[in-house]
C-alpha cells in the first residue's frame, strides 16, 4: 500500500530525535495553537508550512549560499505510492518564496513517495523550486541541490533511543515529514541546519516567524519581559541582514503556568523593534530544544503588540 502508520513515524522520531524536552514539547503544542488562532481570526492561507533553513559550510564560504525546504506532511494510512501524480504546492507559498528569491534564498516544496510500508526509510523525496517566474516540474531531492559540500562520510543520524510518547498525536506526522526531509538533505550535505515554525504573508511584507510559548518575567530594569534563546534571536537577525521585502516576528503565546498551560494572551513583536529594545545582558535559560543550557536575550513585554484581527492586517 506505500503508506506509513502512525507507530511507524513515532518509531522514526525516536531515533531521530535527542531529547523530547519540556521546552521542545511545549514548542510542538504551541505551533498547534498558532495556526488554530490564526485559522481562528481568518489567517489561515496566510501562513506556510514548517520548514527548515540551511546553510553552506566551510573555512571561508560559511553561510554564503542558503536554501529553504518545506515538506508535503505524511498522513498515515493515505497512500504515497512511486509514480504517483505529485501535488502542487499550497496555496500562497509561491508568493511567499518569492520574496525568499529575491534575496537569494532559494525555496523547494518537497513531495514524498514511500516504498515499503511502514518503512520510513524507504521514504524518498521530490523537489520543486518556488518564487521562480516559471516554477518547473519536480526533480529528484536531494539529488537537485547544489551549492552544498558533500558528506563524504556516513553520519548516524538515527542512533537514538527517545521516548516520544509526549508528543502530540496531531503533532507528528508533520514532524516526522520533517524530519526525514532534514535527514534526507543532511545525509548528502554537510550545512548548518535551522527549522523554520512558519512564514507568514503580510500586506506589505513577508515574516518568517518564531513561536514560543513563555511565562512572563519580571525585574527591576525591564519590569516584565519574555526571553528568546540567543540561537533563535541569532536566526532572525539573519532575516533581518538579507531585508528586501523580507522582515521576521518573534510570536509568544503566554500563558499562566508551566503545568496547566493556560493561555493568557497571543503577542508579537517585530525584529527591528526587538533588537531595539532587546537587554544588552543575557541571562541563563533552562533546556533549550536539543537538551543544552541555554542563553536568553531579554525583551520588555511593553514593547510586544496584542496578536489581533487588525494587527495581522497592518503587517
Amino acid at each position: 500500500m506505500s503508506q506509513l502508520d502512525l507507530i511507524s513515524m513515532q518509531r522514526y522520531l525516536s531515533q531521530s530525535y535527542r531529547s523530547v524536552n519540556l521546552n521542545k514539547l511545549n514548542g510542538l503544542l504551541a505551533e498547534i495553537d498558532f495556526r488554530n488562532y490564526l485559522a481562528s481570526l481568518g489567517y489561515s492561507n496566510r501562513v506556510s508550512v514548517g520548514g527548515w533553513i540551511a546553510r553552506n559550510e566551510g573555512a571561508g564560504n560559511f553561510g554564503r549560499h542558503a536554501i529553504a525546504i518545506f515538506p508535503e506532511a505524511i498522513q498515515p494510512g493515505q497512500p504515497y505510492p512511486i509514480g504517483r501524480p505529485l501535488p502542487s504546492p499550497p496555496a500562497g507559498l509561491h508568493t511567499i518564496c518569492a520574496t525568499f528569491h529575491q534575496i537569494g534564498i532559494h525555496s523547494y516544496y518537497c513531495a514524498p513517495t514511500i516504498g515499503v510500508t511502514n518503512d520510513p526509510r524507504s521514504v524518498s523525496w521530490s523537489c520543486m523550486q518556488l518564487g521562480v517566474p516559471h516554477p518547473g516540474a519536480y526533480q529528484g531531492f536531494p539529488a537537485t541541490i547544489t551549492g552544498f559540500r558533500p558528506r563524504v562520510r556516513r553520519y548516524g543520524w538515527l542512533r537514538n533511543t527517545t521516548n516520544v510518547a509526549s508528543v502530540p498525536a496531531i503533532s507528528v506526522p508533520e514532524e516526522f515529514s520533517k524530519e526525514n526531509l532534514r535527514i534526507t538533505f543532511q545525509s548528502a550535505f554537510m550545512a548548518e541546519v535551522s527549522d523554520i515554525d512558519g512564514i507568514f504573508w503580510g500586506n506589505q511584507f513577508t515574516y518568517p516567524i518564531e513561536i514560543k510559548e513563555k511565562t512572563v518575567a519580571n525585574d527591576n530594569k525591564l519590569g516584565d519581559w519574555f526571553g528568546l534563546d540567543v540561537g533563535p534571536f541569532v536566526k532572525l537577525a539573519y532575516y533581518a541582514a538579507k531585508r528586501g521585502n523580507l522582515h521576521s516576528i518573534f510570536v509568544v503565546r503566554e500563558i499562566n503556568d508551566t503545568v496547566n498551560r493556560q493561555l493568557i494572551d497571543w503577542w508579537f513583536i517585530k525584529f527591528d523593534h526587538l533588537a531595539q529594545f532587546a537587554s544588552w545582558t543575557p541571562v541563563s535559560g533552562g533546556r533549550n530544544m536539543l537538551g543544552g543550557g541555554s542563553s536568553v536575550i531579554k525583551i520588555p513585554k511593553s514593547e510586544f503588540q496584542r496578536m489581533t484581527g487588525a494587527a495581522l492586517a497592518a503587517l
